[in-house]
């Protein structure tokens, strides 16, 4: 499933961003989600700084995002608690790189419902369009990980692509999906048959027409 999340802090990566700091626009938004909380509890902003600084990456670098150990550092500065602490935040959630990834950051879930639904055939198309999991496409377009459940279940197997969800795939869904992207065409997130929402692939049903398609054994219980 998911790797180890690798992180670089060389030389080179400190002077990219060791002196990262809030553009004028992310400073509003950082103050704004730090006045969320009372005085002591910064901390709770963990999870919305760090991704906030993610995207202040991802936009300087023309990719998804990732956290550098000094951006890393810069949050827990800023909600005054051990780098450690954020650390620990930022290698739970899959949400975070931890590593320099391409402009579409391409996670397949390879929990139990979308496998049984076919996760196998979206990897498929993913390795027939070069990527490899854990890896960067050459061009820097596509990373590709596999993940755990995403919590679309049941429009499995899905993917999400930075922050957009595709759902009910096949191999040749993914195949167009992933086209279009590296084409820069748009492409519609969620499902991709035409469903709405998670709505139940026969079309909605009711408990009455439920009842009245099976076989009722309230007879023969009498």
């Amino acid at each position: 499933m998911a790797e180890a999340p690798k992180i670089p802090d060389e030389a080179e990566t400190r002077a990219r961003w060791g002196s990262f700091a809030w553009t004028e626009e992310n400073q509003t938004k950082a103050n704004e989600i730090l006045g969320r909380y009372p005085k002591g509890r910064e901390q709770s902003g963990s999870i919305p700084l760090l991704d906030l600084a993610q995207r202040q990456v991802g936009a300087e670098t023309q990719t998804q995002g990732w956290l550098p150990v000094p951006v890393i550092e810069f949050v827990a500065r800023q909600i005054g608690v051990p780098y450690m602490r954020v650390y620990e935040v930022a290698t739970f959630y899959t949400m975070f790189n931890m590593a320099p990834v391409g402009r579409f950051n391409v996670q397949v879930c390879g929990t139990t419902p979308c496998m049984l639904g076919g996760s196998d055939d979206v990897l498929a198309a993913c390795k027939n369009k070069g990527l490899i999991k854990g890896r960067t496409t050459p061009d820097g377009l596509f990373t590709l990980t596999e993940v755990e459940c995403l919590g679309a279940c049941a429009n499995a197997p899905m993917v999400q692509i930075n922050d957009d969800n595709f759902e009910d795939l096949d191999y040749d869904r993914t195949i167009a999906v992933l086209e279009a992207l590296a084409e820069g065409k748009p492409v519609t997130p969620g499902s991709q048959t035409g469903r709405r929402d998670s709505c139940a692939a026969g079309g909605p049903t009711n408990l009455t027409a439920m009842v009245d398609e099976n076989h009722d054994y309230r007879g023969e219980w009498a």
